[in-house]
Protein backbone atom coordinates (compact mmCIF):
# COMPACT_ATOMS: atom_id res chain seq x y z
CA UNK A 1 0.00 0.00 0.00
CA UNK A 2 2.95 2.29 0.70
CA UNK A 3 4.45 1.68 -2.39
CA UNK A 4 0.93 2.32 -4.17
CA UNK A 5 0.83 5.90 -2.72
CA UNK A 6 4.80 6.45 -3.09
CA UNK A 7 3.66 5.90 -6.96
CA UNK A 8 0.47 7.85 -6.81
CA UNK A 9 2.12 11.19 -4.90
CA UNK A 10 4.67 11.11 -7.55
CA UNK A 11 2.47 10.80 -10.65
CA UNK A 12 0.58 13.82 -9.25
CA UNK A 13 3.47 15.94 -8.79
CA UNK A 14 5.08 15.29 -12.37
CA UNK A 15 0.89 15.93 -13.88
CA UNK A 16 1.28 19.12 -11.35
CA UNK A 17 4.87 20.62 -12.60
CA UNK A 18 3.75 20.20 -16.52
CA UNK A 19 0.64 21.88 -15.79
CA UNK A 20 2.17 25.27 -15.29
CA UNK A 21 4.29 25.17 -18.15
CA UNK A 22 1.19 24.78 -20.76
CA UNK A 23 1.15 28.60 -20.60
CA UNK A 24 2.84 30.08 -23.83
CA UNK A 25 5.08 33.00 -22.29
CA UNK A 26 7.63 35.36 -24.63
CA UNK A 27 10.67 33.41 -24.18
CA UNK A 28 12.52 36.50 -26.62
CA UNK A 29 11.76 39.09 -28.76
CA UNK A 30 13.62 40.93 -31.85
CA UNK A 31 14.60 43.46 -31.09
CA UNK A 32 15.23 42.58 -27.43
CA UNK A 33 12.55 43.95 -24.58
CA UNK A 34 14.12 46.84 -23.61
CA UNK A 35 17.34 47.44 -25.74
CA UNK A 36 17.78 51.03 -27.63
CA UNK A 37 18.68 49.89 -31.67
CA UNK A 38 20.46 51.89 -33.84
CA UNK A 39 17.83 52.24 -36.86
CA UNK A 40 14.21 51.16 -36.59
CA UNK A 41 13.64 47.52 -37.55
CA UNK A 42 11.67 46.42 -40.48
CA UNK A 43 10.24 43.50 -38.76
CA UNK A 44 9.67 42.38 -35.02
CA UNK A 45 9.98 38.72 -34.12
CA UNK A 46 8.42 36.82 -31.22
CA UNK A 47 9.34 33.62 -29.62
CA UNK A 48 6.77 31.82 -27.05
CA UNK A 49 7.79 28.70 -24.41
CA UNK A 50 4.24 27.22 -26.28
CA UNK A 51 3.12 26.64 -29.67
CA UNK A 52 0.26 29.60 -30.40
CA UNK A 53 -3.04 29.74 -31.77
CA UNK A 54 -2.72 31.99 -34.57
CA UNK A 55 -6.46 32.90 -34.86
CA UNK A 56 -6.36 34.37 -30.83
CA UNK A 57 -2.81 35.88 -30.95
CA UNK A 58 -2.09 39.08 -31.55
CA UNK A 59 0.88 42.08 -31.72
CA UNK A 60 0.12 45.77 -31.25
CA UNK A 61 2.99 47.96 -32.24
CA UNK A 62 2.83 51.86 -31.07
CA UNK A 63 5.61 54.16 -32.27
CA UNK A 64 6.94 56.96 -30.82
CA UNK A 65 3.87 59.61 -31.22
CA UNK A 66 1.78 56.76 -29.94
CA UNK A 67 0.71 56.05 -33.37
CA UNK A 68 0.00 52.40 -34.58
CA UNK A 69 3.25 51.21 -36.51
CA UNK A 70 2.60 47.65 -37.12
CA UNK A 71 0.65 45.19 -39.04
CA UNK A 72 -0.87 41.89 -38.91
CA UNK A 73 0.42 39.90 -37.05
CA UNK A 74 2.07 36.21 -39.09
CA UNK A 75 1.51 33.55 -36.68
CA UNK A 76 3.69 29.77 -36.91
CA UNK A 77 4.29 27.27 -34.30
CA UNK A 78 6.41 29.16 -31.27
CA UNK A 79 6.88 32.47 -33.43
CA UNK A 80 5.19 35.47 -33.71
CA UNK A 81 5.78 38.14 -36.98
CA UNK A 82 4.93 41.69 -37.55
CA UNK A 83 6.15 44.42 -40.15
CA UNK A 84 6.89 47.84 -38.93
CA UNK A 85 6.81 51.25 -40.49
CA UNK A 86 9.50 53.14 -39.21
CA UNK A 87 8.57 56.16 -37.63
CA UNK A 88 11.74 57.76 -36.25
CA UNK A 89 13.59 57.91 -33.37
CA UNK A 90 12.00 56.96 -29.81
CA UNK A 91 10.17 54.55 -27.95
CA UNK A 92 8.41 51.67 -29.83
CA UNK A 93 5.80 50.06 -27.71
CA UNK A 94 5.25 46.66 -27.88
CA UNK A 95 1.91 44.99 -26.61
CA UNK A 96 1.24 41.34 -27.12
CA UNK A 97 -1.19 38.75 -26.09
CA UNK A 98 -0.87 34.81 -26.93
CA UNK A 99 -3.10 31.84 -26.98
CA UNK A 100 -1.57 28.69 -26.51
CA UNK A 101 -2.70 25.49 -28.56
CA UNK A 102 -4.07 23.99 -25.34
CA UNK A 103 -6.19 27.17 -25.00
CA UNK A 104 -4.16 28.72 -22.07
CA UNK A 105 -3.97 33.17 -22.83
CA UNK A 106 -0.88 35.13 -21.74
CA UNK A 107 -0.49 38.64 -22.60
CA UNK A 108 2.25 41.13 -22.00
CA UNK A 109 4.12 43.69 -22.88
CA UNK A 110 7.40 46.06 -23.50
CA UNK A 111 9.45 48.85 -25.07
CA UNK A 112 12.70 49.22 -26.79
CA UNK A 113 14.17 52.36 -28.32
CA UNK A 114 15.43 53.46 -31.42
CA UNK A 115 18.53 55.86 -31.90
CA UNK A 116 20.47 55.85 -28.91
CA UNK A 117 21.69 58.99 -27.10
Amino acid sequence: MRKLISIAIVLFSALASTGAFAHAFLDHASPRVGSTVGSAPHELTLWFTQKLEPAFSTVEVTGPTGSSVGGKAQVSGTTMRVGIKAAGPGAYHVHWQALSVDTHKTQGSFTFTVGGH
